[in-house]
Protein backbone atom coordinates (compact mmCIF):
# COMPACT_ATOMS: atom_id res chain seq x y z
CA UNK A 1 0.00 0.00 0.00
CA UNK A 2 1.26 3.47 -0.86
CA UNK A 3 2.41 5.87 1.84
CA UNK A 4 0.87 9.32 2.03
CA UNK A 5 4.01 10.95 0.62
CA UNK A 6 4.13 8.48 -2.28
CA UNK A 7 0.46 9.07 -3.10
CA UNK A 8 0.84 12.85 -3.02
CA UNK A 9 3.90 12.67 -5.27
CA UNK A 10 1.99 10.55 -7.81
CA UNK A 11 -0.78 13.15 -7.90
CA UNK A 12 1.47 16.17 -8.29
CA UNK A 13 3.67 14.65 -10.99
CA UNK A 14 0.60 14.08 -13.20
CA UNK A 15 -0.84 17.58 -12.92
CA UNK A 16 0.36 21.00 -13.98
CA UNK A 17 -0.78 24.63 -14.00
CA UNK A 18 -3.69 25.59 -16.21
CA UNK A 19 -3.24 28.04 -19.11
CA UNK A 20 -2.90 31.67 -18.08
CA UNK A 21 -5.06 34.66 -18.92
CA UNK A 22 -5.38 38.35 -18.05
CA UNK A 23 -7.84 39.66 -15.46
CA UNK A 24 -8.62 43.04 -14.00
CA UNK A 25 -6.58 43.72 -10.89
CA UNK A 26 -9.64 44.18 -8.67
CA UNK A 27 -10.80 40.67 -9.68
CA UNK A 28 -7.46 38.97 -9.00
CA UNK A 29 -7.77 38.22 -5.26
CA UNK A 30 -7.12 34.53 -4.64
CA UNK A 31 -5.69 33.97 -8.13
CA UNK A 32 -2.07 32.99 -8.78
CA UNK A 33 0.33 35.19 -10.72
CA UNK A 34 1.54 33.84 -14.05
CA UNK A 35 4.00 36.71 -14.46
CA UNK A 36 6.63 38.47 -12.45
CA UNK A 37 5.65 41.94 -11.27
CA UNK A 38 8.53 44.38 -11.69
CA UNK A 39 8.73 47.85 -10.19
CA UNK A 40 7.82 50.33 -12.93
CA UNK A 41 9.45 53.12 -10.92
CA UNK A 42 11.23 53.69 -7.65
CA UNK A 43 8.98 53.29 -4.62
CA UNK A 44 8.51 55.79 -3.14
CA UNK A 45 8.98 57.62 -6.43
CA UNK A 46 10.19 60.78 -4.66
CA UNK A 47 11.33 61.89 -1.21
CA UNK A 48 8.19 62.73 0.77
CA UNK A 49 6.94 63.43 4.26
CA UNK A 50 5.68 60.60 6.46
CA UNK A 51 3.70 63.01 8.69
CA UNK A 52 1.92 66.33 8.82
CA UNK A 53 4.44 68.84 10.14
CA UNK A 54 7.21 71.19 9.09
CA UNK A 55 10.14 70.54 6.75
CA UNK A 56 13.31 71.84 8.38
CA UNK A 57 17.08 71.76 8.27
CA UNK A 58 18.43 69.62 11.13
CA UNK A 59 21.11 72.20 11.99
CA UNK A 60 18.42 74.83 12.57
CA UNK A 61 16.75 72.73 15.30
CA UNK A 62 19.81 72.26 17.52
CA UNK A 63 19.05 72.89 21.19
CA UNK A 64 15.27 73.10 20.76
CA UNK A 65 13.34 72.01 23.87
CA UNK A 66 9.99 72.51 25.60
CA UNK A 67 11.56 75.11 27.88
CA UNK A 68 13.68 76.71 25.15
CA UNK A 69 11.92 76.50 21.78
CA UNK A 70 13.68 77.49 18.57
CA UNK A 71 11.95 80.03 16.33
CA UNK A 72 12.07 79.60 12.52
CA UNK A 73 10.54 81.71 9.78
CA UNK A 74 7.47 80.08 8.11
CA UNK A 75 8.22 80.45 4.41
CA UNK A 76 5.45 78.46 2.74
CA UNK A 77 3.31 75.34 2.50
CA UNK A 78 3.54 72.22 0.33
CA UNK A 79 0.53 69.91 -0.06
CA UNK A 80 0.32 66.29 -1.19
CA UNK A 81 0.09 66.13 -4.98
CA UNK A 82 1.79 69.47 -5.59
CA UNK A 83 4.19 69.27 -8.54
CA UNK A 84 6.37 72.24 -7.62
CA UNK A 85 9.14 71.64 -5.09
CA UNK A 86 10.00 74.74 -3.04
CA UNK A 87 13.48 75.48 -1.76
CA UNK A 88 13.99 75.62 2.01
CA UNK A 89 16.32 78.44 3.03
CA UNK A 90 18.44 78.32 6.21
CA UNK A 91 16.54 79.55 9.27
CA UNK A 92 13.17 78.76 7.71
CA UNK A 93 10.54 76.03 7.89
CA UNK A 94 7.93 74.95 5.34
CA UNK A 95 4.58 73.52 6.41
CA UNK A 96 4.17 70.09 4.81
CA UNK A 97 1.41 67.47 4.55
CA UNK A 98 1.73 63.68 4.68
CA UNK A 99 2.84 62.39 1.27
CA UNK A 100 3.93 65.80 -0.03
CA UNK A 101 7.26 66.14 -1.85
CA UNK A 102 10.15 67.15 0.37
CA UNK A 103 11.40 70.71 -0.24
CA UNK A 104 14.94 70.99 -1.57
CA UNK A 105 17.33 71.72 1.27
CA UNK A 106 15.20 70.01 3.94
CA UNK A 107 16.70 66.99 5.71
CA UNK A 108 13.99 66.27 8.31
CA UNK A 109 10.32 66.83 9.12
CA UNK A 110 9.19 67.71 12.63
CA UNK A 111 5.72 66.52 13.58
CA UNK A 112 3.20 69.29 14.12
CA UNK A 113 2.67 67.98 17.66
CA UNK A 114 6.15 69.30 18.53
CA UNK A 115 5.76 72.68 16.85
CA UNK A 116 3.40 75.62 16.92
CA UNK A 117 2.80 78.61 14.68
CA UNK A 118 3.05 82.19 15.91
CA UNK A 119 2.16 84.58 13.13
CA UNK A 120 4.70 83.97 10.36
CA UNK A 121 6.99 81.95 12.62
CA UNK A 122 7.15 78.36 13.87
CA UNK A 123 8.31 77.45 17.39
CA UNK A 124 10.05 74.06 17.59
CA UNK A 125 9.93 72.35 20.99
CA UNK A 126 12.46 69.63 20.23
CA UNK A 127 15.42 68.94 17.97
CA UNK A 128 15.23 66.46 15.09
CA UNK A 129 17.72 64.05 13.55
CA UNK A 130 18.74 63.61 9.94
CA UNK A 131 16.06 61.87 7.86
CA UNK A 132 13.42 61.98 10.60
CA UNK A 133 9.90 61.42 9.20
CA UNK A 134 11.15 61.29 5.61
CA UNK A 135 10.25 58.50 3.18
CA UNK A 136 13.25 58.29 0.87
CA UNK A 137 12.93 57.64 -2.85
CA UNK A 138 13.44 53.95 -3.64
CA UNK A 139 13.54 52.93 0.02
CA UNK A 140 11.15 50.02 -0.63
CA UNK A 141 11.75 49.16 -4.31
CA UNK A 142 14.06 50.35 -7.06
CA UNK A 143 12.85 50.60 -10.65
CA UNK A 144 13.20 47.21 -12.34
CA UNK A 145 13.32 45.30 -9.06
CA UNK A 146 11.11 42.20 -8.76
CA UNK A 147 8.11 42.98 -6.59
CA UNK A 148 6.14 39.70 -6.79
CA UNK A 149 7.15 36.35 -8.26
CA UNK A 150 5.16 34.18 -10.63
CA UNK A 151 3.40 31.49 -8.59
CA UNK A 152 2.44 33.93 -5.83
CA UNK A 153 -1.12 33.68 -4.51
CA UNK A 154 -2.55 37.20 -4.81
CA UNK A 155 -3.87 38.56 -1.53
CA UNK A 156 -5.41 41.95 -0.80
CA UNK A 157 -2.10 43.70 0.07
CA UNK A 158 -0.58 42.32 -3.15
CA UNK A 159 -3.40 43.91 -5.15
CA UNK A 160 -2.65 47.23 -3.48
CA UNK A 161 1.06 46.80 -4.20
CA UNK A 162 0.51 46.14 -7.91
CA UNK A 163 -1.92 49.06 -8.15
CA UNK A 164 0.69 51.33 -6.54
CA UNK A 165 2.85 50.81 -9.65
CA UNK A 166 0.00 51.86 -11.93
CA UNK A 167 -0.88 48.39 -13.22
CA UNK A 168 -4.60 47.76 -13.87
CA UNK A 169 -4.43 44.12 -15.06
CA UNK A 170 -2.40 41.03 -14.21
CA UNK A 171 -1.74 37.73 -15.90
CA UNK A 172 -2.89 34.79 -13.79
CA UNK A 173 -3.15 31.02 -14.13
CA UNK A 174 -6.53 29.49 -14.83
CA UNK A 175 -8.70 28.04 -12.09
CA UNK A 176 -9.81 24.41 -12.29
CA UNK A 177 -13.50 23.68 -12.70
CA UNK A 178 -14.63 21.04 -10.23
CA UNK A 179 -17.55 18.62 -10.23
CA UNK A 180 -18.68 16.83 -7.07
CA UNK A 181 -20.73 13.64 -6.96
CA UNK A 182 -21.85 12.23 -3.63
CA UNK A 183 -22.92 8.58 -3.87
CA UNK A 184 -25.32 6.55 -1.77
CA UNK A 185 -29.00 5.56 -1.90
CA UNK A 186 -29.33 6.70 1.71
CA UNK A 187 -28.52 10.35 0.95
CA UNK A 188 -30.99 13.22 0.88
CA UNK A 189 -30.38 16.92 0.38
CA UNK A 190 -30.17 19.11 3.49
CA UNK A 191 -33.54 20.78 3.95
CA UNK A 192 -35.49 17.95 2.31
CA UNK A 193 -37.74 15.49 4.21
CA UNK A 194 -35.86 12.46 5.52
CA UNK A 195 -37.22 8.93 5.93
CA UNK A 196 -36.02 6.25 8.35
CA UNK A 197 -32.68 4.88 7.20
CA UNK A 198 -31.72 8.02 5.29
CA UNK A 199 -29.06 10.58 6.17
CA UNK A 200 -28.42 14.11 5.02
CA UNK A 201 -25.68 14.52 2.45
CA UNK A 202 -22.96 16.52 4.17
CA UNK A 203 -20.14 15.54 1.81
CA UNK A 204 -21.19 17.39 -1.33
CA UNK A 205 -21.99 20.55 0.64
CA UNK A 206 -18.73 20.52 2.64
CA UNK A 207 -16.55 19.65 -0.35
CA UNK A 208 -18.12 22.42 -2.42
CA UNK A 209 -17.43 24.86 0.41
CA UNK A 210 -13.82 23.65 0.64
CA UNK A 211 -13.36 24.25 -3.09
CA UNK A 212 -14.81 27.74 -2.89
CA UNK A 213 -12.51 28.57 0.03
CA UNK A 214 -9.65 28.03 -2.43
CA UNK A 215 -11.28 30.22 -5.07
CA UNK A 216 -12.20 27.22 -7.23
CA UNK A 217 -15.47 27.16 -9.17
CA UNK A 218 -17.78 24.19 -8.59
CA UNK A 219 -19.32 23.61 -12.02
CA UNK A 220 -21.57 20.63 -11.22
CA UNK A 221 -22.73 19.02 -7.98
CA UNK A 222 -25.01 15.99 -7.61
CA UNK A 223 -25.95 13.12 -5.33
CA UNK A 224 -26.52 9.73 -6.91
CA UNK A 225 -28.17 6.55 -5.66
CA UNK A 226 -26.24 3.27 -5.82
CA UNK A 227 -27.37 2.42 -9.35
CA UNK A 228 -24.69 1.76 -11.93
CA UNK A 229 -26.50 3.28 -14.91
CA UNK A 230 -27.29 6.49 -13.05
CA UNK A 231 -23.77 6.77 -11.68
CA UNK A 232 -22.27 6.31 -15.15
CA UNK A 233 -24.51 9.02 -16.53
CA UNK A 234 -23.56 11.50 -13.81
CA UNK A 235 -19.85 10.70 -13.98
CA UNK A 236 -19.82 11.14 -17.75
CA UNK A 237 -21.48 14.54 -17.46
CA UNK A 238 -19.12 15.63 -14.69
CA UNK A 239 -16.04 14.60 -16.66
CA UNK A 240 -17.29 16.51 -19.68
CA UNK A 241 -17.79 19.84 -17.91
CA UNK A 242 -14.92 19.96 -15.41
CA UNK A 243 -11.19 19.60 -14.95
CA UNK A 244 -11.40 17.80 -11.62
CA UNK A 245 -14.03 15.30 -10.50
CA UNK A 246 -14.50 14.57 -6.81
CA UNK A 247 -16.64 11.63 -5.75
CA UNK A 248 -17.56 10.89 -2.15
CA UNK A 249 -18.35 7.30 -1.26
CA UNK A 250 -18.41 4.20 -3.43
CA UNK A 251 -14.65 3.52 -3.47
CA UNK A 252 -14.33 0.75 -0.87
CA UNK A 253 -15.03 -2.98 -1.32
CA UNK A 254 -18.79 -3.21 -0.74
CA UNK A 255 -21.30 -4.52 -3.28
CA UNK A 256 -22.51 -0.97 -3.92
CA UNK A 257 -19.06 0.58 -4.24
CA UNK A 258 -19.24 1.21 -7.99
CA UNK A 259 -17.08 4.27 -8.61
CA UNK A 260 -13.88 2.49 -9.64
CA UNK A 261 -15.49 0.16 -12.16
CA UNK A 262 -17.51 3.02 -13.64
CA UNK A 263 -14.33 5.06 -14.00
CA UNK A 264 -12.70 2.20 -15.91
CA UNK A 265 -15.65 2.13 -18.31
CA UNK A 266 -15.30 5.88 -18.84
CA UNK A 267 -11.63 5.60 -19.76
CA UNK A 268 -10.11 6.79 -16.50
CA UNK A 269 -6.63 5.43 -15.82
CA UNK A 270 -6.33 4.33 -12.20
CA UNK A 271 -3.13 5.79 -10.75
CA UNK A 272 -3.69 4.41 -7.26
CA UNK A 273 -6.33 3.02 -4.94
CA UNK A 274 -5.80 2.77 -1.18
CA UNK A 275 -3.22 4.68 0.83
CA UNK A 276 -1.76 3.85 4.25
CA UNK A 277 -3.57 6.67 6.06
CA UNK A 278 -6.26 6.92 8.70
CA UNK A 279 -8.86 8.11 8.07
CA UNK A 280 -9.06 7.72 4.29
CA UNK A 281 -7.51 4.35 3.40
CA UNK A 282 -9.70 3.61 0.31
CA UNK A 283 -8.96 6.95 -1.43
CA UNK A 284 -8.65 6.71 -5.21
CA UNK A 285 -6.91 8.82 -7.87
CA UNK A 286 -7.19 8.51 -11.61
CA UNK A 287 -6.48 10.44 -14.80
CA UNK A 288 -8.52 10.63 -17.96
CA UNK A 289 -6.52 11.73 -20.99
CA UNK A 290 -8.90 12.87 -23.74
CA UNK A 291 -6.36 14.21 -26.23
CA UNK A 292 -2.69 14.89 -26.82
CA UNK A 293 -2.42 17.90 -24.54
CA UNK A 294 -1.38 17.69 -20.92
CA UNK A 295 -3.22 20.73 -19.68
CA UNK A 296 -6.86 21.59 -19.55
CA UNK A 297 -8.34 24.93 -20.44
CA UNK A 298 -10.97 25.01 -17.72
CA UNK A 299 -13.89 23.76 -19.84
CA UNK A 300 -15.13 20.70 -21.70
CA UNK A 301 -12.35 21.16 -24.26
CA UNK A 302 -9.69 20.35 -21.69
CA UNK A 303 -7.36 17.43 -22.32
CA UNK A 304 -6.60 16.13 -18.83
CA UNK A 305 -9.20 15.22 -16.24
CA UNK A 306 -8.25 14.37 -12.65
CA UNK A 307 -10.55 12.07 -10.68
CA UNK A 308 -10.42 11.77 -6.89
CA UNK A 309 -12.52 9.08 -5.26
CA UNK A 310 -12.89 10.13 -1.63
CA UNK A 311 -14.24 7.88 1.13
CA UNK A 312 -17.88 8.26 2.12
CA UNK A 313 -17.26 8.90 5.79
CA UNK A 314 -17.33 12.70 6.06
CA UNK A 315 -14.19 13.20 8.17
CA UNK A 316 -12.22 10.92 5.86
CA UNK A 317 -13.58 12.74 2.81
CA UNK A 318 -12.62 16.17 4.14
CA UNK A 319 -9.17 15.16 5.37
CA UNK A 320 -8.38 13.45 2.06
CA UNK A 321 -9.47 16.66 0.37
CA UNK A 322 -7.26 18.75 2.64
CA UNK A 323 -4.19 16.52 2.37
CA UNK A 324 -4.41 15.24 -1.23
CA UNK A 325 -6.91 17.20 -3.33
CA UNK A 326 -6.06 20.69 -2.13
CA UNK A 327 -2.35 20.46 -3.07
CA UNK A 328 -3.45 19.25 -6.52
CA UNK A 329 -5.88 22.13 -7.01
CA UNK A 330 -3.28 24.66 -5.87
CA UNK A 331 -0.76 23.27 -8.35
CA UNK A 332 -3.33 23.48 -11.15
CA UNK A 333 -3.94 27.10 -10.11
CA UNK A 334 -0.19 27.71 -10.55
CA UNK A 335 0.73 28.24 -6.92
CA UNK A 336 4.40 27.65 -6.22
CA UNK A 337 4.90 24.48 -4.20
CA UNK A 338 5.58 24.93 -0.54
CA UNK A 339 5.92 22.66 2.44
CA UNK A 340 3.22 22.93 5.04
CA UNK A 341 4.62 24.23 8.32
CA UNK A 342 4.95 21.52 10.96
CA UNK A 343 5.16 22.55 14.60
CA UNK A 344 6.43 20.70 17.64
CA UNK A 345 4.05 20.46 20.61
CA UNK A 346 3.71 18.65 23.92
CA UNK A 347 1.09 15.90 23.86
CA UNK A 348 -1.21 16.17 26.87
CA UNK A 349 -2.59 12.62 26.71
CA UNK A 350 -1.38 9.23 25.54
CA UNK A 351 -2.33 7.97 22.07
CA UNK A 352 -2.22 4.44 20.71
CA UNK A 353 -3.02 2.68 17.42
CA UNK A 354 -2.04 -0.25 15.23
CA UNK A 355 1.14 0.08 13.19
CA UNK A 356 1.07 0.44 9.42
CA UNK A 357 -0.81 3.66 8.69
CA UNK A 358 -0.11 7.35 9.20
CA UNK A 359 -2.93 8.66 11.37
CA UNK A 360 -4.15 12.25 11.35
CA UNK A 361 -5.38 12.79 14.89
CA UNK A 362 -7.50 15.91 15.17
CA UNK A 363 -6.33 18.24 17.94
CA UNK A 364 -6.57 21.65 19.58
CA UNK A 365 -3.62 23.78 20.68
CA UNK A 366 -2.97 25.50 23.99
CA UNK A 367 -0.12 27.02 25.98
CA UNK A 368 1.22 24.91 28.83
CA UNK A 369 4.02 26.22 31.03
CA UNK A 370 5.17 28.57 28.29
CA UNK A 371 5.27 25.78 25.69
CA UNK A 372 2.91 24.82 22.89
CA UNK A 373 0.73 21.85 23.84
CA UNK A 374 -1.78 19.81 21.86
CA UNK A 375 -4.80 17.80 22.99
CA UNK A 376 -6.79 15.36 20.84
CA UNK A 377 -10.41 16.38 20.41
CA UNK A 378 -13.23 14.13 21.53
CA UNK A 379 -14.71 12.13 18.66
CA UNK A 380 -11.97 10.71 16.44
CA UNK A 381 -14.16 8.34 14.42
CA UNK A 382 -14.28 9.02 10.69
CA UNK A 383 -18.00 9.83 10.75
CA UNK A 384 -17.77 12.34 13.63
CA UNK A 385 -17.70 15.80 12.09
CA UNK A 386 -18.04 17.48 15.49
CA UNK A 387 -14.43 16.71 16.37
CA UNK A 388 -13.13 17.95 13.03
CA UNK A 389 -15.19 21.13 13.35
CA UNK A 390 -13.40 21.88 16.66
CA UNK A 391 -9.94 20.87 15.47
CA UNK A 392 -7.20 23.43 14.90
CA UNK A 393 -4.51 21.00 13.84
CA UNK A 394 -3.60 17.44 12.93
CA UNK A 395 -1.34 15.43 15.21
CA UNK A 396 0.91 13.39 12.91
CA UNK A 397 0.95 9.84 14.29
CA UNK A 398 3.61 8.04 12.18
CA UNK A 399 2.80 4.75 10.47
CA UNK A 400 5.64 2.96 12.27
CA UNK A 401 4.54 3.99 15.77
CA UNK A 402 1.92 2.32 17.98
CA UNK A 403 2.03 4.74 20.91
CA UNK A 404 2.71 8.40 21.56
CA UNK A 405 3.26 8.97 25.25
CA UNK A 406 1.77 11.75 27.33
CA UNK A 407 4.30 14.57 27.68
CA UNK A 408 6.22 13.58 24.56
CA UNK A 409 6.92 15.99 21.74
CA UNK A 410 4.84 15.38 18.63
CA UNK A 411 4.57 17.00 15.23
CA UNK A 412 1.40 18.93 14.42
CA UNK A 413 0.17 20.49 11.20
CA UNK A 414 -2.15 23.49 11.31
CA UNK A 415 -5.51 22.93 9.62
CA UNK A 416 -6.07 25.69 7.09
CA UNK A 417 -8.90 25.18 4.61
CA UNK A 418 -8.03 28.34 2.68
CA UNK A 419 -4.75 27.07 1.22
Amino acid sequence: MLSYREALALILVRLGPLPAGTVKLEEAAGRVLAQEIMAASDSPSFDNSAVDGYAVRVADTAGAAETAPVRLRLSGTVAAGAAAVPVLEPGAAIKIMTGARLPRGADAVIMKEFAGEQGRSVLLRRAVHDGENIRRRGAEFRKGQRVLSAGTRINVPAIGLVAAFGQAEVRVFGRPLVSIISTGSELVAPGAPRREGQIYDSNSVALAAACRELGVEVRYCARVADRRSELLKRLRRALHCSDVLLTAGGVSVGDKDLVRECCVELGVEEVFWRVAIKPGKPVYFGIRQTGTGKKTGGDSGGQLKAVFGLPGNPVAALLCFHQLVKPALLKMMGQASRKRPVLSALLVERLSKKAGRLEWVRGVLAAKGGALAVRPVTGQESHMLGGLAQAECLILFPASRVTLEKGSRVQVEILDWRG
